[in-house]
Formats: structure tokens, sequence, C-alpha cells
């Protein structure tokens, strides 16, 4: 046989796409248009509908970017058409490959009732399956005219991300605005050629079944007239009957088939269109799963829902419908899909706590899966944390995005650094966004590294990253393909019947201790500074608001902020999301979390100034408030004391330096710093050591030039070591009025940087203050010490413990974690000596090796330009410190310290005694709140900071009538005990019962 197999590929190509596809709709007559244009920011649906319209035709521009349009669609159809299936066609100006990025729109009925929503792959809506001739049809569309700010050529610097700067040119064209008949046999065999074709493509050019599917094609073809498609189809149809009802092989790979839309919280959009995105997708998912009995859609975030629930109830009553039948499932449990890297300890545990409440008590549903598709990595933190919150399974697809190493799993045991594991899964088809198609199926099948041990994934499915959802096209394509010879077997179902049967065939599958490091976006531990000190600044708050609160509550009878503490902390929980902390947002989202936070620690600060006003009285004596976890300056851990106890350790001493310079000392550590302004010696007088390494120089600003292949505030590419320049000059070298700190001020490029050098009296920690007014583009500032400390590991904080890093790069898995994320210490160390580096609102570091000196540099400043173009410009203050002589412990404390200095207010009490104390500096207090409940009892979470066995005994200062052992959501685990026992790093909430 003579191969024409190409000819009748292309031959498919054209007819398919330029005559059967054309034919689904071969009829179709104008609809009469007409719009208003709202002013400013989105109005309520009511006022959207009554506002006055102005008749406009299609082709008529629309749309400055941020802008809502009201059009209102009507006609009737036509008499000729009764019986027939109708549709509305509404395209907005859409580009198909632009599908959540660019404009959008929700319909809605007359009465107010949203229909469904509009975006490049969905621009239907049915009128009526059997028309009626003369039936009217009136719609009305609120468009958002959102811009396309990740366009064909991307990453290049855009003014689009903020409507303060984005224009009030119009950015789209109405294109088209019909009635039309659909064909549903024309459309049944484009899905059948479409299936069919994709396949063909995916299999072996020798493989019988490829020249099976493709003479049937061929026989399809021949039987379609193209001058009547439609009068044709159903004989085309019957071509391929037998070739489509050829069963799977045994064999098969299996698919779990989840429908989904990857809406992101915020990114090339604000959170104010968030919330209208997610009305449209779920009014969309909602629909869709009345007209397909087999359809099931899953969707994370509680916020998500609550925002339909607050904003958008008609389409909230949709989903609290569906979800009642099982078919719209909420996942994840988290409150956002949060970055995992840089929220604090209570903070990724508060994600859990409010996540899974929000979904207990709007649906009594218990989540069991943590759903994280898009996280930048993924703390070795989260395995204990998933199971304290009654969760048992996790499934994220970004570490397939790694640039250097491929992970060898895709189903695995996942243990954490406390040693709990949680049954994982890593999605094959390497997307969120799976459309279902020939050559995503394929390449799951292929791709899957458990073969032989295992035969199912799962594949979330429909367009995401700014909503869609799954399309009536991807449902047709599952259908087909649930048991077709040549493709794996395809299945819609919920994630939880996934993970039971994956669970059930593989439950000794492989283990991956620690992190789940991304090998890519390490930038986003420094990006967008604001965003990060604001988050770090209201976890310390939102700590001390609880603890003062609680103590206040219970030694004065003050009411305790249920109300304000629960909306504050889902506050900075939505910040938490995965493009808005991580600084890859747009600068709109960046300005308004800057707000947010100055809001945010405004309130936090009047709580916790009432409940110490309640504890510390009337009068005007000082009294010291200390809410770290250890005792300092003789003020109790979590308590107060009158005054602190005067410090019988010599005072700092500070002279002058021959050569230029100054010499600080306070009998524990002699600093010098020199001409430069720089630290060329902190020695450990105690030890007897030098803490720096021979000749080098410590607090040495560094610039780089930094500008990734793309990703421009997500990515540092490993090149920008290349070029480096120390800052060296200096423009002022002084002590300050005080005589007590060392004064330094640079100037480069366009920037200015003022530190403070300062050596506190009775203290080994040299604490360094930095502010920098920035003024760079693509550059990157970091902090560098190169300490004089032979290692081959650091130690950098995370939640509720700390792990360990490599220094040197034996491996390429060693030499990929170039950047990487420390909370408030990194720790290197030495048998019997080591150093720690604090500091109070970084989160990037990076460490290398010579020989014996190990170099620690903290990353301060980005100036990435995209998405946006003025990202960190401005003021920005630090600060940091250099702890010679540190084990891990002295590093914990130390870090509290930095975040979470003393608070001094008038008063009439000689001290406030702490609720709770713990008689172990390894066992750190977390927390200590009233329950959520509102019941009055006090819940306390403690976790081992150092990586050892720990036994430990909390007393607390008030009668306790029961202990009981608790989950994060503050449920009952098991009878307690005042007497702890804990592993390393475990965590334990108790609740006690006031007696």
């Amino acid at each position: 046989m003579h191969n024409d197999r190409t000819i009748t590929e292309a031959r498919l190509e054209r007819v398919l796409e330029e005559r059967i596809r054309p034919a689904v709709y071969p009829e179709s007559v104008p609809l009469e248009v007409s719009v208003w244009h709202a002013p400013g920011e989105p109005v309520p649906v009511a006022e959207g509908l009554a506002a006055p319209r102005t008749p406009v035709a299609v082709g008529t521009e629309w749309g400055p970017a941020w802008g809502t349009s009201w059009f209102t669609v009507s006609g009737a159809v036509p008499d000729a058409w009764a019986g027939r299936t109708v549709e509305a066609l509404l395209d907005l100006g859409f580009d198909e490959n632009m599908t959540g990025f660019q404009c959008e729109g929700l319909v809605y009925r007359p009465d107010g009732s949203p229909v469904k929503g509009l975006n490049p792959r969905n621009q239907w809506v049915r009128i009526a399956e059997r028309a009626d001739g003369g039936e009217p049809v009136l719609l009305h569309i609120e468009a958002a005219a959102n811009p396309v700010i990740l366009d064909y050529r991307p990453f290049v610097p855009t003014e689009l991300g903020d409507r303060e700067t984005a224009g009030d040119a119009p950015r789209y064209r109405l294109t088209r605005m019909d009635l039309a008949v659909f064909d549903r046999t024309v459309w049944e065999l484009v899905q059948d050629l479409d299936v069919l074709g994709q396949l063909m493509h995916e299999l072996p050019v020798d493989s019988p079944r490829r020249w099976e599917i493709l003479r049937a094609v061929e026989r399809a073809l021949d039987a379609v007239d193209l001058q009547d498609v439609g009068g044709t189809a159903e004989r085309a149809r019957e071509r391929l009957v037998d070739v489509l009802a050829a069963p799977a092989h045994a064999s098969a790979h299996r698919i779990s088939a989840v429908g989904h839309a990857h809406i992101d919280t915020a990114w090339l959009w604000p959170l104010r269109e968030t919330v209208r995105k997610v009305a449209r997708t779920t009014a969309n998912m909602t629909a869709l799963l009345e007209d397909e009995p087999d359809f099931v859609h899953a969707m994370s975030q509680a916020q998500q829902f609550a925002w339909i629930k607050e904003h958008r109830p008609e389409v909230y009553a949709r989903v609290k419908k569906a979800v009642a039948e099982g078919r719209f499932v909420p996942v994840g449990g988290m409150w956002v899909e949060s970055d995992t890297n840089m929220p604090g300890s209570e903070a990724l545990a508060r994600q859990f706590t409010h996540g899974k409440r929000f979904f207990l008590e709007e649906f009594g549903i218990e989540t069991e899966e943590v759903w994280l598709p898009d996280s930048f990595g993924y703390s070795a933190a989260l395995p204990q944390l998933v199971r304290l919150a009654g969760a048992k399974w996790f499934l994220t697809q970004k570490i397939s995005w790694s640039q250097t190493n491929t992970f060898p799993h895709h189903t695995f045991w996942w243990e954490g650094l406390d040693g709990t594991r949680v049954f994982t899964h890593f999605p094959p088809i390497d997307t969120y966004n799976s459309q279902l198609s020939g050559r995503e199926l394929a390449h799951a099948t292929r791709n899957f590294r458990e073969k032989g041990g295992a035969t199912r994934s799962l594949a979330p499915t429909g367009w995401g990253d700014g909503g869609g959802g799954t399309t009536r096209e991807m449902l047709a394509r599952a259908k087909r393909l649930a048991d077709l010879e040549g493709s794996a077997k395809v299945v819609f179902e919920k994630p939880s019947a996934f993970f039971e049967k994956a669970h059930a065939e593989y439950a000794d599958a492989p283990v991956w201790a620690g992190e789940l490091y991304l090998e890519l976006h390490r930038a986003t531990l420094t990006s967008q500074a604001r965003t990060k000190q604001g988050n770090r600044r209201s976890e310390h708050l939102l700590r001390e608001a609880e603890l003062w609160a609680a103590t206040a509550a219970v030694r004065t009878g003050a009411p305790y902020p249920y109300e304000a503490l629960d909306r504050l902390w889902k506050t900075v929980l939505l910040h938490q999301f995965h493009d808005i902390l991580p600084g890859t947002s747009i600068a709109w989202v960046h300005r308004e979390a800057a707000r947010t936070y100055a809001e945010v620690a405004a309130e936090l600060e009047s709580l916790i100034a009432d409940a110490l006003g309640a504890l510390a009285g009337d009068g005007e004596a000082t009294v010291v408030f200390n809410a770290a976890p250890h005792a300092r300056g003789g003020v109790p851990a979590l308590g107060a004391a009158a005054s602190a106890e005067p410090s019988t350790a010599p005072a700092t001493t500070v002279e002058p330096r021959e050569g230029g310079g100054f010499v600080l000392d306070n009998g524990l550590l002699t600093v010098v710093v020199d001409a430069r302004g720089l630290l060329v010696s902190v020695h450990d007088r105690r030890a007897g050591r030098e803490t720096l390494a021979p000749g080098a120089a410590g607090n040495l600003l560094q610039l780089h030039q930094d500008f990734p292949n793309m990703w421009d505030a997500w990515d540092v590419d490993r090149f920008y070591r290349n070029t480096v320049t120390d800052l060296t000059d200096v423009d002022t070298l002084e002590l300050t009025e005080d005589g007590a700190t060392v004064l330094i001020v640079r100037t480069f490029g366009s920037s200015r940087v003022e530190q403070r050098i300062t050596l506190p009296r009775g203290e080994r920690r040299v604490e360094m203050e930095t502010e920098a007014d920035w003024h760079e583009t693509e550059k990157f500032l970091k902090a560098a010490f190169p300490l004089d400390v032979h290692t081959d590991r650091v130690a950098a904080e995370t939640q509720f413990g700390h792990l360990h890093r490599p220094t040197h790069t034996n491996t390429s898995w060693d030499a990929a974690k170039f950047e990487a994320c420390a909370h408030r210490f990194v720790h290197v160390e030495e048998p019997g000596w080591g150093v720690a580096l604090v500091d109070d609102s970084t989160y990037g570091y990076d460490v290398t090796r010579t020989g014996t000196t190990t170099t620690l540099r903290l990353s301060l400043l980005r100036a990435p330009r995209f998405p946006d173009p003025r990202t960190d410009q401005g003021v920005h203050r630090f600060r940091y410190a250099l702890v010679p002589g540190a084990s891990v412990g002295d590093a914990v404390r130390e870090g509290y310290r930095i975040n979470l200095p003393e608070r001094r207010v008038p008063g009439a009490v000689d001290g406030v005694a702490p609720l709770v104390s713990v008689d172990d500096d390894a066992v750190v207090v977390s927390a200590v709140k009233l329950a959520d409940d509102g019941s009055g009892d006090v819940v306390v979470r403690v976790y081992e900071s150092l990586g050892g066995r720990a036994k430990a005994c909390l007393t607390a200062g008030f009668d306790v009538g029961e202990v009981t052992v608790c989950d994060l959501l503050e449920r009952p685990l098991a009878a307690g005990s005042l007497s702890l026992s804990l592993r390393p790093f475990e965590i334990v909430t108790l609740r006690l019962r006031r007696g």
C-alpha cells in the first residue's frame, strides 16, 4: 500500500478547521447591542442592570484597562428556527489563546440571576434546546476589560498593572454578538475527529492502530459533503463507530480527571477582580454540572468560596447545591493556596485552621487532601501540619517546573522534618490546566515514573490561572477516552476517589524526606520587600495580640476580641497567596497590600495596647512586657515585670581606630569597624576565636546585575554571581550622638544606604540596622558575612523547626539550592562553636564555602521590572544581627528577640505572671490564645525547636480543670497532660479548660 499518511493527516486538519467546525453554527442572525460604561470601579449588579444603555455596533472599541462595561443584547428567535437548538455567540474581542488573561464577562438574565461566564474558550450561551419561533432574547453582560499583562512577547515591562498608570485607551473590540443555530450532530463529529486526530499523532507511525484510525478518518472525510456538512455529518460519524469502540488495553494507564479552574487569588489582576473571576468560573461550572451528569468539579481556597458567598449569593446558592450533591468538591483545606516557604509557623497552621473550618461550617465537609498545584516549593514542616489538620493526602504539580533535576517520583510518601509522612501525588501530565488533549495524555503515560508499581494518576482539567474551568469539549473528549484503544483510560471522579485507589494499590510507595525545593523561582524570597516585611510584622503582631488578649481575659476578665482576630488573621492569610507574598503580582496588588498591612498593624497595635493597659493598670511605673518564648532581662517569657533588671555587665566602649574606623567592646565581643565602615573583626572573647574569615570583611553590601532569562520577579539565575560590585566607598563614617552606635552612609548608582552598627551591653550580638533608599533597576543587593567556620551544612529556620542545607555543590541537587529560604535565623557550626545570623524581615539567603570559610549572605532587595516596573523603589529598613558563639538554641532565642521587641507601658503592677511557662528552652511556645469556639478555654501550641527529644513540664498560671491534646482546629485527639515528651520538631496543641 502506498504511504499517503501525511496527505490524509493534512486533509483532516484543513477540512476540520475550515469546513466542519464552522458548520457547528450553520445559521446566525445579529443581536442588537447596547452598552453602559461604568465609571471607576465595578458597581453592584442591580446598578449595572438598571443603568441607561447606548446602542453600539459590532466592531466598536470598548474597555479602558480595568474598566467595566455592561452590554445588553436583545433579539428574537427566527420563526424558521422553531424546534432547533439555539445559542447566543458573544465574542467580546477574545483571543482564544488568552483564556483567563484578558477580557471576560458574566451573563445575567433580566431578573439579575447569573447564567454563565464568558471567556475566549466559552463564548456560547444556550437560549433553548428546542426553540420557539419568535421567542424573545434579552441578556446582560458584565464585561471586564482586564488588560493582557503577559503577552505573546512575555516579561516586557508595562504600566498596565495598575489602574493609576494604565491609561484610558480602549483595549478590545466587539467581534460577534449573534443568535445562532447549534448543530449537535456536527459538534459531535468535531469531537470524534478531534480525539482521533490527536490520538493518531501520538501513536508510533508503524503502529497498526494508527493506520486503523487514519483509514477510518479518511472514510469519514469521504462521507462529508463539504457543501452540506450538517446533512452528512451523521453519515460521517457512522464511519468512525468501530474505531471509537475499540477498547483500551488492559494495562492502559488510568487517569482520574478532575474538573478544575486554578484561579490565582491575585496575580496579573487585583484582588477585586479575582472576586469576579471566581463568580464567572463557578457560574460556568455549576451550569456545566447541570448538563453533564458524569462531571465532577473541584475547587480549593476557602477565601474564594467566602467571596462568592459575600458578593454573588445567587452563584453561591448554586455552588452549595452542587456541593451537597457531591459533584462540586471543596478541596485543599487552606484559606488560600498559599506560599509555603515564607509564612511563619502559626500562619501556616492557621491556613489549615481557617480553611478547613470554613468547609466544615459551610458544607459539613472534612477535606482530606491538601491541594497546592502552583506554589513555589514546599516546606518540610508541611507533612506534620497536614496530618494535624486532619488531612492525609498532598497534591502539587509545580515541582515538574524544576530546571535542573527531574524529581524521581510521581506517587510517593513525603516525610517532613519531624518524621511525619503524607501520601503525595504529582500529576505526570505536568499541568494543572489539562485539556485532556492527546498529547497531554500520551505524555502522562510515558512520563509516569511509578510504572510496574502503580497504574493511575490525576489530571486537573480546565482552563486556569485566570480561571475559566472545564469546557463541554473537554467532557466530550473524556467520554470518548473512557475506554479507547491506544489511549490512557479517562474517568471524571473526585480527588478523594483517586487518592483512595492510588493508596490502595501503592501503599509501599517510595519515600522522599525533607523539603520539596523548587529549582526555579528562587527570587520570590526577595521580590517586593515591603510585602514581605508587612507579612512578617503582621504575624508577630498577631502572636502578641492573641497572647496579651488571652492573658487579659484570664487575669482581668477583659473581653477577648474573637471577631477582630479572626478577621485580621484571614486578611494576613489572604496576602500569603503564592503570587502576593512572593512578590510576583502587578503593582496594583502590592500597592494595596502595603495599605492593608498598615491597617492591620494599626488595628493590632490597638488591640495590644488595650490588653496591656488592662494588665498594667493605672500608674506611672514602667511595666515591661515580653511576648517572646524566652525570658530576657529579668522579664519572664510571655509575661511582664515592673522593670528590667539592671545589667551588671560592663558598658560597651567605643573607641576610634588607628587608620580610621572604630573598635567596640562589651567584654564579650570585640568588634572592629574599619575605615570603609565594614566589620573586619568580631572576636569572641570567651571562646578566644575570630568570627570572620582572615582578611575578609563582614556586613559587606554587594550589588549584582540581575536580569534572569525569564520570569523577572520570580527568578534569579545562577549567572547573577558572575558580576558583583562590593560597596566599599563610604560617604560618612561617624558615631551617633549617643556615642554608642557607628553610623555609615554610602551612595551608589541612584541609591543611598545608611547603616547603624551597635554592640549591646552584655550581649554576644552585633546589631545592624540598614535603611536603603533604593532606586536601582535589575540589580540584586546582598549583605555578606564571610565566617571562619568550616562546615558542610547550615541550619535554616522553617516553620516549627529548622532544616539543614549543604554548603557545598557535590551534586546537581546541592548546586541547585543556590538561593534558599530562612525565617528568623541561619546558623553555621563547627563542633562546639557556631554563628547565627538573625533578621527581622528577610527570607532569601545564600551560602558558599571556600576552604574553611563559609560565607552567609542575606538577600535584601531586587529591582525586576515585570510585572511591576517599579518593584521595591523607595525606602526600606532592615534589622539583622550577627551572633558569635551561638548554638541552635541561641539562634532560636535571638531570632525571636529581634522580631518581638519588649514593650514598655505605664502601669501600677509589679508584674504579670505568664499564663503558661515551660521549663525547657528547647520547647518553644508558638501560640497562647483563647479557643476559637468562645468557650474561654486556653489553647497553647508548643514545638520542639532543636531537633532532639525533649521532656518538659508546662505550668499554667491559672486553675486548670482538664487538659486535652488537640488538632490544629482545636478538636480533641486524646487526653493530655502538662508533662510533655516531644520527638524532634514535634508540634503539640493543648487545650486547657479553666477550673
